[in-house]
């Protein structure tokens, strides 16, 4: 704000005003290309980045699905015992017959990281298929978030238990895991162009470290031989035999969720993934195929890890450490690690540890920037800030603040909401891609995928069922969504929502003949669209308006084809009626809308304020808003000249509006 002494602008003033301005375009830098992304066929494409190599990709989304490794064998050892190793094997199984296969598909079928949300939304339109989107929107992002908080309240685990920093850390979790989420913000906020670099680096380190820890594991079990026999007398006696073993560890599944988890991330990220040259964004078939490597090769590296490393955990740590406060809980390979390599080596491994569990929220906070932005300002149900990055990283990092207080930095507490979130995401693509391959007229796809989604959807329910609290916490996160959604949509309900406005040939004669007059346009709500109609309205117009016989009037005519989209294309068609009655026909999401860029684009074009007419509409004033708000009609005058008094600030250049 200006401070005025003597006449002159305070310095002081002046540098604070100045910093402001800096501030906000640091704050909202790339909201203008983000705009035309996202705003649809007809806006200007921005500018593309030049992709990674899938490999180097491959390392951004593994953050997410290698880092697992951290705290899944641990978590598989409490679920299944002295099973562990076979409902691994069980796990895999689903991983690569049933969640690639469907990833796969996934990433041809939407291959600029919408995922299988924009599969589903594509089936449903209006009212309900907005709701479906944000319902799984909300499941989307309970799996995004707890990725964040759940791995950042691991790294701390493997922090406060490392054997140097025990005694100084103890009972500061919740502490370290904010400054780890905080961390992870002030990368974005500063900018995340190094980030695939970084994982690289990350990825690469934390898995040769893994190798070490499983390969010196398998040499402690062949060095004692016993470990094994009495293993697999243990398992023989709880279970009795494999097929008895192969059914508890399928009942068991639904636990060891959280290891499928790096499959929706994967096709998050696939925006940066480089294509071939002759790519367009239409069909970029190079980063289709590179998405596919990038899913295939991540599968088979943490199948392999997966089962190796539940095998040896199971083999060689006590049964009791692995419960809550045992020292292999949330850590088994850390504690492999200190136990069979020592303490040097141990903390080396746990620094890896914690740094790739931190920085797993990376993958999780790009997928949540990729996606929202697509689709929550689209629908009216986000501010125009929502498509900058910071100011959306702002926003995930706080709510990451809050789920991080609310659940005390507890790992354990977390994984229910993390693999309802997961198997939800897992189970919506896999009904999607069953869709697609029905409506493609591939039967044996059609059958195939039919069935992974019933696997799927089962274990999904069995997980809603045995934890109830994940749903539950989906339910508030879809809850926050909506509800935010909406008071954004009525909140921006007068803002000019039409994206382009395209007259045809005939429409553009039309306009033509006005630019030395003004032009008179008659609103007009169809129903027969006979002469009489037409005839009865001019003559309430001009009677109501006190309008001269001879004048020369338009009719304008709404047709409202999806009220529930929020920008859309205005389009305008000319004809001419029973040879004497000129129309402007519209297509648009919301009546009033339609008409004031129509209003504003005329007067832009020909120099001259139209007049357009409205008689009044009878009923509640509430129920016409609601009609407005649900249905994009209602009581069309006033709105109308609200959207073009909040469009055009200056009432000396605004369209006239009369009423009667």
């Amino acid at each position: 704000m200006r401070t005025w002494t003597g006449g002159r602008v305070s310095s002081s003033g002046a540098a604070a005003s100045t910093r402001g301005v800096r501030f906000r375009a640091w704050l909202l830098e790339g909201l203008s290309d983000q705009a035309k992304q996202y705003q649809g066929p007809h806006a200007e494409a921005p500018v593309q980045e030049k992709g990674q190599r899938w490999w180097r990709v491959m390392c951004l989304t593994g953050l997410d699905y290698f880092s697992t490794l951290g705290y899944q064998p641990g978590i598989a050892a409490l679920a299944a015992g002295l099973l562990s190793p076979v409902a691994t094997i069980v796990l895999v199984a689903v991983t690569l017959f049933g969640a690639l296969p469907v990833y796969r598909r996934v990433a041809q079928e939407s291959p600029h990281g919408e995922g299988s949300i924009a599969m589903l939304e594509r089936l449903l339109s209006f009212w309900q298929g907005k709701l479906f989107v944000l319902a799984l929107l909300g499941f989307a992002v309970t799996d995004f978030m707890i990725t964040i908080t759940l791995s950042a309240a691991d790294a701390t685990a493997h922090l406060v238990e490392n054997p140097h920093l025990h005694s100084s850390l103890s009972g500061k979790q919740v502490t370290i895991t904010l400054l780890l989420v905080a961390l992870l913000g002030a990368v974005f906020l500063k900018g995340f162009s190094e980030a695939i670099g970084l994982a690289v680096v990350l990825v690469a380190v934390y898995l040769a470290l893994n190798v070490v820890v499983v390969v010196n594991g398998i040499w402690h079990v062949l060095k004692a031989p016993a470990l094994v026999t009495d293993w697999s007398s243990a398992l023989t006696a709880e279970h009795g035999n494999v097929i008895a073993m192969i059914g508890v560890s399928l009942l068991i599944f639904p636990k060891l969720a959280l290891g499928l988890s790096g499959f929706e991330t994967g096709v998050a990220v696939m925006p940066h993934i480089e294509g071939d040259p002759e790519d367009t964004e239409e069909r970029p078939v190079g980063r289709i195929r590179g998405a596919r490597k990038l899913l295939t090769t991540a599968a088979l590296i943490m199948s392999a890890f997966l089962i190796t490393t539940s095998f040896i955990t199971t083999v060689l740590i006590p049964k009791a450490a692995f419960e809550p406060g045992g020292e292999a809980n949330g850590r088994a390979l850390a504690y492999l690690a200190h136990q069979n390599l020592g303490s040097t080596f141990g903390s080396v491994y746990d620094l890896s540890t914690i740094a790739i569990l931190w920085f797993a929220g990376a993958s999780a906070m790009a997928g949540m920037l990729n996606l929202l932005p697509r689709y929550l300002p689209r629908y009216g149900m986000a501010p125009h800030w929502a498509r900058a990055v910071r100011p959306m990283v702002i926003v995930l990092t706080l709510i990451a603040f809050l789920v991080t207080w609310i659940f005390n930095a507890s790992v354990d507490a977390q994984g229910g909401a993390y693999a309802t979130g997961v198997l939800v995401l897992i189970s919506s693509a896999a009904i999607a891609v069953t869709i697609a391959a029905h409506k493609a007229g591939q039967r044996r796809g059609t059958i195939g995928f039919a069935v992974i989604a019933a696997v799927f959807v089962y274990t999904t329910g069995v997980n809603i069922s045995e934890r109830p609290d994940g749903v539950k916490i989906g339910a508030c996160f879809i809850a926050g969504i909506m509800l935010v959604s909406f008071l954004s949509r009525i909140m921006r309900a007068f803002e000019l929502r039409v994206t382009d406005v395209v007259l045809d040939d005939t429409a553009e004669r039309f306009v033509r003949d006005y630019i030395h007059r003004p032009i008179r346009l008659i609103a007009n709500e169809p129903h027969n669209r006979d002469l009489a109609e037409y005839q009865e309205k001019k003559r309430e117009i001009q009677a109501h308006h006190d309008i001269p016989a001879e004048a020369d009037l338009v009719f304008v005519e709404v047709i409202v084809r999806d009220p529930s989209e929020f920008e859309s294309v205005l389009t305008v068609h000319g004809e001419v009626l029973y040879g004497r009655y000129r129309l402007l026909s519209l297509e648009s999401a919301s009546v009033p809308n339609a008409l004031a860029a129509l209003l504003l684009t005329i007067r832009d074009r020909t120099g001259q304020l139209p007049h357009i007419y409205f008689e009044w509409t009878e009923g509640s004033p509430f129920a016409h808003l609601l009609g407005f708000f649900l249905f994009g009609q209602g009581e069309v005058a006033p709105v109308t000249r609200e959207v073009l008094r909040e469009a055009e600030p200056d009432r000396s250049q605004r369209p006239r509006v009369h009423v009667g």
